[in-house]
């Protein structure tokens, strides 16, 4: 009973701490659309995770770990809101064309800046980089590849902050 009791409490504990993070949900339009959610980790560092449609004609998953004002370097020019940007690497997998479905796997890097309102919202303007490894068997040459179609990634971001 006891080891209930402690692992009841483990996972509350948890789950409150979690809660009391600072996150953000919102939407990345460019080069294809990504619905992404946002978890912070302090007040340095955040995970970014997202479902996007590359090139709006697939679907795939990223996830990055961010470092916010990297090197100690805010942006200066504050006003009633908050101005920062971010750094961050991960990975990335999905599938391109449905019709012929071409897979890819490989590395994310994330570049951004952002806007932080007084009030909920967060507006971004950010370089996201998803190259790697493609296999796809519909093609004459190698099903092996290189996916470069992901050097494309600048995106425009809003997001509600919660």
């Amino acid at each position: 009973m006891k080891k209930i009791l402690l692992v009841a409490i483990l996972v509350v504990a948890g789950f409150v701490v979690a809660v009391a993070q600072p996150r953000a949900i919102g939407a990345n339009i460019g080069y294809g659309i990504d619905i992404s959610y946002q978890h912070s980790l302090g007040e340095a560092n955040m995970i970014d995770l997202s479902v996007n449609i590359p090139m709006f004609n697939g679907i795939g998953a990223t996830a990055t770990y961010d470092w916010i004002n990297p090197f100690n370097t805010a942006i200066p020019w504050n006003n009633k809101g908050e101005w920062n940007w971010s750094l961050g690497v991960g990975g990335g997998l999905g599938i391109y064309r449905f019709q012929y479905p071409a897979f890819y796997v490989g590395a994310v890097g994330h570049v951004g800046v952002s806007y932080d309102f007084w009030f909920p919202l967060q507006l971004s303007l950010d370089y996201r980089p998803n190259v790697g490894i493609v296999y796809d068997k519909h093609t004459d040459s190698s099903p092996l590849g290189f996916n470069g179609n992901g050097f494309f990634g600048i995106t425009l971001g809003v997001r509600y902050l919660f």
